[in-house]
């Protein structure tokens, strides 16, 4: 049984690949957002589309959705390409406000992620 490690840098994750569960490429790693006041991380920004990095979309994806395979460097994200051109995204010159709550419901409402200290009613 291969040992896992529990801590990674974040240098190691960006510029990684993500594919979906049908082992298609849907997109690389960007950049890690970390919330200030827990230290967690919580969205993995994620390029899709476009050519050699022009007309990329980008994506904020809620990290807990994604999974790590270290043996082959890359991160799953169980979603099919069709969904992602449908995601919510921006543009790489134009992030928005991560912290917005507004953002935050909407990503969260696409990725049917439920943050842990959400009461389900």
């Amino acid at each position: 049984m291969k040992n896992t490690r529990k801590l990674l840098a974040s240098g190691t994750l960006i510029g990684d690949k993500v594919v979906n569960q049908e082992n298609e490429h849907i997109g690389k790693i960007e950049e890690l957002m970390i919330s200030v006041s827990d230290g967690k991380v919580a969205y993995a920004v994620m390029s899709f589309g476009g050519f050699l990095h022009f007309g990329d979309k980008f994506f904020a994806i809620p990290w807990s959705t994604l999974r790590v395979d270290e043996e082959k460097k890359r991160i799953v994200l169980n979603v099919d390409k069709e969904s992602l051109k449908n995601a919510p995204g921006f543009d790489k010159n134009n992030w928005p406000d991560m912290s917005d709550e507004k953002f935050t419901t909407e990503i969260n409402t696409y990725y049917k992620f439920i943050p842990k200290d959400e009461v389900i009613k």
